[in-house]
């Protein structure tokens, strides 16, 4: 039977098919663009003439320090950090093309070029336009990453403008292209900057001459929406809380810039949180340790979080120098993590996803944390109507206002945040209305990433289609899953298998699948192999609390003694309790202990953590 090996877990050599788009039009008076006359310079940002108007116009306080924010956003908006094999292909159509467009002109040569780019890859040089939310109190400009991978949110407090005009509060979208980032980089210290952002912009008629009217047809992915909807409701979860220094930061993005990967090796930051003390980021596989500055940890209880996707951050480096001071949330190992850079008037807010489009088993783990609803309930309604008035409110008070209260009010938020109706602001700590198109969304066609997935869900919900029937646990490697599937239409049953890794990443994957057996998995997973991950995420995800139920489990955890690291794995199976512990790097030494009876393997096994816990060892599962 054939299997796949993946040497890397985040990075799978071939992207799966790309995910069905729905056209977007958009239409602007003209291009977004900087004037500059003599000591003035103007920032005229258009909005989308397809939905209500929304108008702000004021000078901005601090033009260098508005220049820099701007310019991190753009780097967001243009950030791939997807894993990209070499691949030939396109270099020897570079020189077809080139030989073809010898004899040609400059013009002609650049006609032939645009023209291949828009039949080989229509969308490489598309940007997906901003978000843009003008309230009462901030401007917000939203963005996805053209990986999908990382979301920005690029907040301008009304603190940072002065002389403001009468403003049109609401949602719309700006043009953002590469041209207006060329011109941004003309803003000057110097120079009085003034921001105009609106149907007309800096003041031309939105209608003034039919041909003036910039119209843009965009495929925008599902997937984009997708990530979009799912970011926000993640950030709705509860989370632990680090703050830093701008130092701290620096000295992290420093080293990664001084040290390249390591193939084959963990690329995470490890975060070691203890209450009270400073918390410490670990960068992998070096074990460099960099303890923080800028407060103690002040959560409950010791944790240690991995988080992955560590040069996306490199995204800020214009911004760092204005930082005053960094919040990271962190929802646990291998989910989203929150990182808030404050400059003041200005806040950048990045969410990077604890996965990317290949990691796909990561990707199905998080969803189970979310509700799947697609329809409106009446809680939902209450609290987008007060938004909707209000613009913004926390969570006590949008309680007080409704009066849905407890689980009812965390579910509520969570589905309007997920209809795109919601957005919840981390940095300020409250819920915000922002519509993120003009036209309701098609929630039922968003709900499942491909038709895939989708079956594997319909195969969840069918009587013993999807059973686990083992569970091995290997050291040094991960837990090793194998089911069954069985479906009906086909009349047979299926056996997929994996190799999931401490982190959750998918390392080895087989199936008996007629499909995996032809392609493996370079059109992305079967539909067996995810409905395996999905019902185990499930199983973990309805674990009884109650210890009775506790047959096989294992258990990691860590300790840092000066730059020394010593780690202690502990693995229940059924009626043995096996005892691993060395220091992290090093071969671990193993102790096996079979009791009579699983009950008396269970006890011992919970006594070993109890025991490991006084001792201040962290639970490196984080979870």
């Amino acid at each position: 039977m054939a299997t796949t090996d993946l040497p890397i877990a985040e990075e799978i050599s071939d992207a799966p098919p790309p995910a069905p788009a729905s056209g977007a039009h958009l239409s602007y008076a003209g291009a977004s663009r900087v004037v500059t006359a003599g000591n003035t310079a103007t920032v005229e940002l258009f909005g989308n003439l397809d939905r209500p108007p929304v108008r702000f116009d004021a000078t901005v306080t601090n033009p260098l320090r508005f220049r820099e924010a701007l310019s991190a956003l753009y780097g967001v908006i243009g950030s791939d950090y997807r894993y990209a094999p070499k691949d030939r292909t396109q270099y020897i159509a570079y020189l077809r093309l080139k030989r073809d467009a010898a004899p040609l002109g400059v013009w002609h040569a650049q006609q032939a070029y645009f023209a291949w780019m828009l039949r080989n890859d229509p969308n490489a040089l598309t940007i997906l336009d901003p978000v843009v939310s003008v309230h009462p109190d901030q401007i917000t400009f939203e963005v996805f990453g053209k990986d999908e991978s990382t979301y920005a949110c690029l907040a301008f407090k009304n603190d940072g403008f002065t002389g403001a005009g009468a403003a049109a509060h609401g949602t719309t979208n700006i043009d953002f292209s590469d041209a207006l980032y060329s011109s941004v980089q003309q803003i000057r210290g110097y120079r009085t900057t003034r921001l105009a952002l609106g149907p007309a912009a800096g003041g031309a008629a939105p209608d003034a001459g039919k041909g003036t009217v910039l119209e843009k047809k965009i495929q925008v992915p599902d997937s984009w929406l997708r990530g979009f909807l799912q970011v926000q409701s993640a950030a709705t979860l509860p989370f632990d809380h680090v703050q830093l220094s701008p130092m701290d930061l620096y000295n992290v993005l420093r080293h990664l810039r001084m040290n390249g990967d390591r193939k084959g090796k963990k690329r995470g930051l490890r975060f070691e949180l203890v209450p009270a003390q400073q918390p410490r980021i670990v960068a992998e596989p070096w074990e460099t340790v960099f303890t923080t500055t800028a407060d103690v940890f002040r959560g409950k209880a010791a944790r240690l979080v991995r988080v992955w996707g560590r040069r996306r951050l490199m995204t800020v480096k214009r911004l760092l120098p204005f930082v005053q001071s960094v919040d990271v949330y962190l929802l646990g190992s291998g989910l989203p993590s929150f990182w808030v850079f404050r400059c003041g008037d200005i806040t950048l807010t990045l969410g990077m996803t604890g996965f990317t489009s290949a990691n796909w088993s990561s990707a199905l783990g998080f969803d189970l944390l979310l509700p799947r609803g697609t329809q409106d309930g009446e809680p939902t309604k209450k609290v987008v109507a007060h938004l909707a008035q209000h613009w913004k409110a926390t969570h006590k008070e949008l309680g007080a206002a409704t009066g849905v209260k407890g689980a009812a009010l965390v579910e509520a938020v969570q589905v309007g945040c997920q209809n795109g109706e919601l957005m919840y602001d981390i940095a300020n700590g409250v819920y915000r209305h922002r519509p993120l198109t003009a036209q309701p969304l098609d929630l039922a066609r968003l709900q499942f990433r491909n038709a895939r997935e989708k079956l594997a869900h319909d195969l969840l919900t069918r009587s013993r289609a999807v059973r686990i029937t083992g569970e091995n646990r290997i050291a040094g490697v991960g837990l090793e899953l194998t089911g069954t599937v069985a479906v009906a239409e086909d009349k047979r049953d299926y056996r997929p298998q994996m190799v999931l890794a401490d982190e959750g990443q998918v390392r080895k994957v087989t199936c008996t699948c007629a499909p995996f057996r032809k392609h493996g998995i370079k059109a992305g997973p079967c539909v067996h192999l995810i409905a395996l991950r999905l019902a185990f995420a499930e199983k973990e995800s309805k674990k009884a609390k109650s210890d009775d139920a506790v047959k096989f489990e294992t258990r990691a955890f860590a300790k840092r003694d000066g730059a020394v690291e010593r780690v202690v794995q502990i693995s229940l199976e059924r009626d043995k309790v096996k005892y691993r512990w060395g220091l992290s790097g090093q071969a671990m030494r193993l102790q096996t202990m079979r009791f009579n009876t699983e009950d008396a393997a269970r006890r011992a096994y919970f006594a070993k953590l109890a025991d490991l816990d006084t001792k201040g060892y962290l639970d490196a599962i984080a979870e």
